[in-house]
């Protein structure tokens, strides 16, 4: 039989515990294979008109929640990205959850983050280009038109926009990797409150487990963030060709 803790970290130091490719590969084929079997169930829910399992029906409902989600932040034109928006969130929530069961899940590793950050903010550079032009997609960053005068002005604009939409990878896969990273941190530490103390059975109290309800809403949000984030961007980049500036802005 398999043994989990050895594909969760490397040995690698003393105090520092690392996490094996083998070990993150692991729980990232339970997540797919956990999302086609509940998407397997909903298709098979459904009879072509109607929605007769809870499968089907909870499937239908969070096909509308996110629908709701993209349209409002991208706007009309915005429902040709659900698929990747509705990727992004089941994939993170349901790495979320598993962090929740396991010792490790794919979003408590930082380069797994910061693989899905790149993958947004690329596919986001992908579409501009595709809605403005190469040239226009690259001259929005420079801001309004300030003239010859302002030459400075523009060129310190287009220094700071390309710096802003570096620093969104960082700030997409941190985010999560912190939020994921410190519920496990935070659980071992109220958990080990009492080791070394010399009350018989105090130190087997699971305190940590009492920030159950809080990890669960943390699952939920930053799933919800790194969605919402990556629609926005998209909004911004896509408005204007397709006259629904206002809902980028």
């Amino acid at each position: 039989m398999m043994n989990l803790s050895s594909l969760t970290t490397l040995p690698l130091a003393e105090e520092e515990q690392f996490v094996s490719f083998k070990g993150w590969a692991f729980y990232l084929l339970i997540v797919i294979v956990f999302i086609c079997v509940f998407l397997g169930y909903a298709k098979k829910g459904y009879n072509g008109r109607v929605f007769t399992s809870k499968v089907s029906r909870l499937a239908e409902q969070l096909y509308l929640f996110l629908e709701n989600m993209v349209l409002g932040a991208i706007g009309p034109h915005g429902r040709k990205y659900l698929p990747l928006a509705a990727g992004f969130w089941i994939l993170i929530f349901v790495s979320n959850i598993l962090a929740l069961l396991a010792p490790m899940s794919p979003t408590t590793v930082l380069s797994f983050n910061v693989g899905l950050a790149v993958a947004s903010i690329a596919y986001v550079q992908y579409e501009g280009i595709k809605a403005n032009g190469f040239f226009g997609h690259v001259t929005h960053f420079a801001g309004p038109k300030l003239g010859l005068a302002l030459l400075p002005i523009t060129l310190m604009i287009f220094v700071i926009e390309i710096f802003s939409e570096l620093m969104k990878n960082m700030s997409l896969s941190i985010r999560l990797f912190a939020n994921m990273h410190g519920g496990h941190a935070a659980v071992e530490s109220m958990n080990s409150l009492f080791f070394g103390l010399s009350v018989p059975g105090l130190n087997l109290v699971p305190l940590g487990e009492f920030l159950l309800p809080l990890k669960i809403l943390t699952c939920v949000v930053q799933a919800l963030v790194f969605t919402l984030l990556t629609c926005v961007y998209l909004g911004l980049v896509t408005s204007h060709g397709h006259g629904d500036e206002a809902h980028a802005h």
